[in-house]
């Protein structure tokens, strides 16, 4: 199949959903930067006040990668928003007259995949758009570290006998409603698994899913076009056989359990003291994400920072546009103490 569609009467949509930090915006990212020269259109979700995802994406700098072709949706999780937010969005995105030829969606780390797939069904987008594929992207070590249950049958065995443990942990959910969701599961970060860890997750991902689905090891994202688009899943007209915690609620179901703001960042000297301070506040608040950008003294251009739990990244990534002003989106589960981690992060040595 080819990967532009053309000719097709409906215009291919690739999902690309997975759990906080797992690597959704670096894999698009690689997508926009292999396009070829294909017209893509990318509909970011953002959980929280601050678009940081959306901006990473906008002004990246990609040779026919257009502002209008990144829509931000920030208006709350995508899932909860498809009549509101992404209905209306999809519709213009094809009455352009000159549509995208392929449109991917990132869903935002919290999102449950079904109900968007549902959306696919409505009549003014059926007719003109299908699912092509909806790609799961797992945080590798993070999984292999046993951060997140990814075995449902485990987890009724360990309910069985230990009732007093909380089982229905929703981060476990989402991660299971993506995976099961997929058609193809991109282990990111593969470069910091050994061999048998590699394996030993191949294993338990593939046997916990309802069908077979492709695992695909992945460094930084970076996998080729041709993979990951073209997979004519039609995704819309194969819905059960996608199971979902959710399926018995009609798809309805709550985020209460998370939390986000914007915190402030105050101008560092160097890159490492900020990563040195977001380090010991992430530990010492259990906080799971954290994205933003950073002034760094003498330095022309941002400072992109962002993390799951402890382990950081950080790059210089382009000049900055508008006033030099740090923020920093913090994401956790609902009770973090926002003023001390506010305190923490403006001050060394407060976490």
């Amino acid at each position: 199949m080819s990967l532009t569609n053309r000719g097709a009467a409906r215009i291919p949509a690739t999902i690309v959903t997975g759990f906080l930090g797992a690597g959704k915006t670096t894999l698009v990212r690689h997508l926009l930067e292999n396009a070829g020269g294909r017209r893509i259109a990318v509909i970011v979700n953002e959980f929280g006040e601050l678009g940081i995802d959306g901006d990473i994406l906008r002004n990246c700098g990609v040779p026919g990668c257009r502002d209008e072709d990144i829509v931000e949706l920030a208006n709350g999780c995508l899932c909860c928003t498809v009549a509101d937010d992404f209905l209306p969005t999809i519709e213009a995105l094809i009455n352009r007259a000159d549509p995208p030829e392929h449109i991917v969606i990132e869903t935002s780390g919290l999102a449950l995949p079904k109900p968007l797939l549902k959306a696919f069904g409505w009549p003014a987008v059926r007719a003109r758009v299908t699912v092509d594929g909806v790609l799961a992207v797992v945080d590798g070590p993070a999984v292999a570290a046993g951060r997140f249950a990814d075995d449902p049958e485990a987890v009724e065995r360990q309910r069985a006998e230990d009732p007093s443990v909380d089982h229905d942990n929703p981060l476990a959910e989402v991660y299971q409603d993506q995976l099961q969701a997929a058609d193809m599961v991109v282990l990111n970060k593969a470069d910091l698994l050994d061999p048998a860890t590699l394996a030993r997750l191949r294993h338990d991902i593939g046997g916990a899913l309802a069908r077979a689905v492709k695992l695909v090891p992945a460094r930084h994202g970076r996998l080729d076009p041709a993979v990951l688009l073209g997979l004519g899943a039609a995704a819309e007209d194969d819905l059960a056989s996608r199971p979902s915690h959710h399926d018995a609620m009609n798809g309805a179901h709550e985020h209460d359990d998370f939390e986000s703001f914007v915190v402030p960042l105050p101008e560092v000297a160097a890159p490492e003291d900020l990563v040195q301070r977001l380090q010991a506040v992430c530990a010492a608040h259990d906080i799971l994400r954290v994205k933003g950008f950073a002034v760094v003294s003498g330095k022309p251009m941002r400072l992109a920072v962002q993390g799951v739990g402890t382990r950081l990244q950080h790059a210089f990534d382009r000049p900055w546009d508008a006033a030099r002003e740090g923020r920093l989106v913090v994401i956790g589960q609902r009770g973090l103490d926002r003023a001390a981690i506010a305190n923490a992060i403006a001050a060394p040595g407060a976490a």
